[in-house]
């Protein structure tokens, strides 16, 4: 498994940082206990041993950062190895900033050398990383309910719906996740789906001075596996599936597998108290089988025998769907605006993990009707006659999903109406799914147009070859038209050309995202954007003829 980058420090992009206004203050002699750190020789400031000693009891360490540009005064700054340069080579920089001591390892106090603050030096400083920035916030997650959602699909769209229903049964909430992370309904900075533990920390310190009880956010198997939610303590953990991404990070299968498991096992760190299942996979069924006499578990199946099973799904005007959410002799009528079976799964999912949250799972289930989630199925008319659909699909198995779902919409129109999906992969990811997404939407659209994603540092050509590659494998019969045009609003042009009234215009993979990143280039793209002026001008095209 590849170590945890280290962000480079110093640049005129300072990140936004988010702290509590009145945190405690604690002893520096306190943080080397609580880490079992020692002192290291390279404290200039005196050679007495004992003047030493009595500054550990001197200095209070009020907040804690691993990215030297974000230190505030009376920081700890802690200097962890990375994957490209060791933290501790901007020891000086977080100092002069303001940092009161650095934790690190022996690497980087070699590194460091002569600094007039002191240094405590622990092997592998971010295995505490979580418990340290959770102490020194005063182990704010002890003080709020903690949802944590985990899976490779259906993150995002579950946890709005479970803000959703907490927020009607009368709960303060907050929300940290792909998308956005907000606080009491107000939206704040946040640049990872699962932010570091430090900041993780401090903001779980900020919702509790703003009076949130409860927190929903999604855990990402990178966060679950390079500690960033260490030290928090869920209340509970939901999971929704399983299938392949990031195998560019985890070593297999079973390494991804067993990453998302650290969420619910309770002999992990971070094992949740009440784990709350979607046994529609085999992974699904294999994790509450694991631990079914070690935790309290609840499983949830629209396929499958289950505590909250869903019943009379009917579909309705506009891609809404209603279903019953039913446990024993409970019956919870839920209606969504989000189209596709996948949905009825998010949608089950939500009510069985706020009740597990200890809400009334109808009062949670009556506010699921009106949540939109941007860029997952988000529709975008501009009166063009056909439908044409943003998602953020980027899997092999979501994008089969929402051809699916498409499919099954057209074929209640009943005209006829033919499928084009615009797809490409990213760069300096997982590159075994790439084939497999061409593949995907070859079987799926009449038309596929594989173009860019985020290309990142490598050739977006190869990239889509290898997307083609997928694509053209297939045997004639078995796949639609398929047509490569690398610049991505070109691609959107064209498969919103090639539509006609009835159809569906599908743009998959990067949904919410407002930019393309290109050799190491963020580029201002927004497919929604991009979607509606090609809209705009072929419905403009229409008027004039």
């Amino acid at each position: 498994m590849p170590a945890q980058s280290q962000p480079r420090s110093g640049g005129s992009t300072e990140p936004q940082v988010l702290r509590p206004a009145d945190p405690p203050a604690t002893s520096l002699r306190s943080v080397a206990e609580l880490t079992g750190a020692r002192f290291a020789p390279h404290d200039r400031r005196s050679a007495d041993a004992a003047l030493a000693a009595a500054a550990l009891d001197d200095i209070r360490v009020t907040g804690i950062e691993q990215r030297s540009n974000a230190v505030r005064p009376g920081d700890l700054f802690a200097g962890l190895a990375g994957e490209r340069a060791h933290g501790a080579r901007f020891a000086h920089d977080a100092v002069a900033r303001g940092a009161v001591a650095v934790l690190t390892d022996a690497a980087g106090a070699d590194l460091i050398g002569a600094i007039e603050v002191p240094v405590l030096v622990r092997d592998d400083p971010r295995a505490v990383l979580g418990a340290l920035s959770s102490a020194l916030y005063g182990d704010p997650s002890r003080r709020l309910r903690i949802i944590g959602i985990t899976g490779t699909s259906g993150k995002t769209t579950t946890s709005y719906l479970v803000e959703a229903g907490l927020t009607a049964a009368g709960l303060r909430t907050a929300l940290i996740g792909t998308i956005e992370t907000r606080i009491g309904g107000v939206r704040v900075p946040s640049a990872l789906t699962t932010p570091e533990a430090p900041q993780l920390h401090a903001m779980f310190a900020v919702m509790v001075e703003r009076g949130v009880q409860a927190v929903v956010m999604e855990v990402s198997s990178h966060a679950l596996a390079l500690g960033r939610v260490d030290g928090v303590e869920f209340a509970v953990g939901a999971f929704t599936n399983l299938s392949q991404d990031h195998l560019d990070f985890h070593a297999d299968f079973e390494d991804y597998y067993a990453a998302k498991r650290r969420l619910f096992d309770p002999a992990s760190s971070v094992g949740a108290a009440t784990s709350v299942i979607c046994v529609d996979d085999a992974w699904g069924r294999r994790l509450a089988g694991e631990l079914e006499q070690r935790t309290h578990i609840v499983t949830v199946s629209t396929t499958q025998p289950a505590h909250w099973t869903a019943a009379d799904v009917t579909a309705g005007p506009g891609g809404t769907q209603s279903f019953t959410a039913a446990r024993g002799a409970l019956n919870v009528p839920v209606r969504l605006r989000l189209p596709g079976d996948y949905n009825i799964a998010n949608g089950l999912l939500a009510v069985a993990v706020c009740e597990a949250a200890g809400v009334d799972p109808a009062a949670a289930a009556a506010a699921l009707g009106e949540v939109d989630v941007p860029g997952r199925m988000q529709r975008v008319d501009r009166g063009q006659g056909f439908l044409a659909v943003v998602d953020y699909a980027h899997k092999p198995a979501a994008v089969e999903s929402v051809i699916a779902t498409l499919r099954t919409y057209l074929a209640e129109q009943g005209a006829g109406g033919r499928l084009a999906v615009v797809v490409g992969a990213g760069g300096d990811r997982d590159a075994g799914k790439r084939p497999l997404m061409g593949a995907a939407g070859a079987r799926g659209a009449d038309l596929l147009i594989i173009t860019d994603d985020n290309p990142r540092g490598e050739d977006p050509a190869a990239i889509r070859a290898a997307v083609r590659a997928g694509a053209d494998a297939l045997p004639e019969g078995q796949r639609g038209e398929v047509r490569e045009v690398g610049d991505r609003a070109a691609a959107i042009a064209a498969a919103v050309d090639w539509a006609r009234p009835g159809d569906a215009v599908l743009v998959a993979g990067k949904g919410h995202e407002t930019g393309q990143e290109i050799s190491g280039v963020k580029y201002p793209f927004d497919d929604r954007e991009v979607l509606a002026a090609a809209l705009s001008e072929k419905t403009k095209d229409l008027t004039v003829s």
